[in-house]
């Protein structure tokens, strides 16, 4: 079966599995995925993630993180571009999420980045996702 929007799908398998809180979860593999992945891990989203090769493209392996009192690290995540609707910003147009407390993350010529990043490399993109 095919799917319209891989992007969307990993971050309603990380929603659900955050409210089931789930250890982690799995999901098939892409470059972007990865890419979002690493951006998660780095801000403290994550605790890990792990790719394995089996299958025709292989699987994607989130390790969800979770605080002292089982509240999870990820409260909101949220998909921003959709495959009807790309949403795009300028370097002065990148949205800062909560005030601070969140990130958007921005897929710009730099790579896969958060807002803060964006703002430091004078960089725009479109902004794919946001997590608080």
């Amino acid at each position: 079966m095919s799917m319209s929007d891989p992007l969307a799908d990993m971050l309603t398998r990380i929603r659900n599995g955050v409210m089931a809180k789930f250890d982690s979860v799995t999901m098939p593999n892409s470059k972007t995925k990865v890419n979002i992945a690493k951006v998660l891990k780095d801000e403290g989203y994550i605790v890990d993630y792990k790719i394995t090769d089996d299958g025709p493209q292989g699987t994607l392996s989130i390790n969800l993180k979770y605080g002292s009192d089982e509240a999870p690290v990820i409260t909101g995540i949220k998909r921003i571009s959709k495959p009807g609707l790309r949403r795009y910003a300028r370097v002065g147009e990148v949205p800062v999420v909560l005030n601070g407390l969140g990130i958007a993350i921005i897929s710009s010529s730099k790579g896969v980045i958060t807002d803060r990043t964006a703002r430091a490399s004078n960089v725009g993109g479109e902004i794919l996702c946001e997590v608080w």
